[in-house]
């Protein structure tokens, strides 16, 4: 199978290099499309896959189709190159765009699914929403999940879902990195070099995370564990409560689910 990017951003970047790397599908075997040639080209090179001039070489020389695009892109798009669409498989990884959406579009020209990757899938270790409503065949669902699954935790969930499981896997990247800055603030502030702070930070992060997955342990008791009475853990978490620390992550995806 050959696969192909239309659009080149960052997210597109993240899942070309997962793939490369992961050697899913040889870098000779992926296209890619994007509005600034020239960049398209350098970033291309720094995988070997192959930067095409427009939209239609990138759909023509593939089987998969990895839609990139900013949201209010989509349409033009797909209008200008639906006759090329015709025996391939799409997926998008646009927000706000699910299946129902894109059948109004597509016309029935080709299968589709609608996901929501984040970044932390260009080491592998990245999430993919996918909406539980698609029209892949059996074996194209089969290639679908074998190009993501060595890369990222494949989550299926229903269409009316999409948007908030796709906030809690793309944006909150940007939450945890500012939560590590902080963290490692204060570690520099005690005396750590920024290096030693960051790593720790880091890790502890990757640690709990996989705690988490491997025990199904209520996020709770595991928080429980470590504040021992009159301890030093629970003098911190009573200081977050105190500044809302709670409350204020749960306004930040508010504010983005309005």
């Amino acid at each position: 199978m050959k696969i192909g990017f239309i659009g080149y951003g960052n997210m597109a970047s993240a899942i070309a290099t997962a793939i490369v790397d992961e050697k899913l599908v040889p870098s000779k075997d992926i296209y890619a499309s994007a509005r600034n040639y020239e960049k398209l080209v350098n970033n291309c090179s720094k995988i070997n896959i192959n930067a095409c001039k427009d939209n239609k070489d990138v759909i023509i020389n593939s089987d998969f189709v990895i839609l990139c695009v900013k949201p209010y892109m989509v349409e033009k798009v797909l209008e200008d190159n639906l006759k090329y669409l015709d025996n391939k498989v799409l997926i998008s990884i646009v927000a706000g765009y699910d299946f129902d959406k894109y059948e109004k579009i597509l016309n029935g020209i080709c299968h589709h699914i609608s996901t929501i990757p984040n970044t932390p899938i260009a080491v592998r270790s990245g999430i993919l929403i996918c909406e539980n409503k698609h029209n892949l065949s059996e074996e194209e669902l089969e290639y679908f999940s074998y190009l993501f699954n060595k890369i990222s935790l494949m989550i299926y969930v229903d269409s009316n879902n999409l948007s908030i499981a796709g906030t809690m896997a793309g944006c909150t990247p940007a939450f945890t990195a500012m939560y590590m800055e902080a963290l490692a603030d204060a570690g520099v502030k005690y005396g750590l070099t920024r290096t030693e702070a960051y790593n720790i930070v880091a890790q502890m992060l990757v640690g709990t995370g996989k705690l988490y997955l491997a025990t199904n342990e209520h996020p709770g008791i595991m928080k429980d564990k470590v504040c021992s009475p009159h301890g030093t853990t629970i003098k911190g978490v009573s200081a977050l409560e105190k500044n809302g620390f709670r409350g204020s992550v749960i306004s930040a995806i508010d504010e983005i689910e309005k």
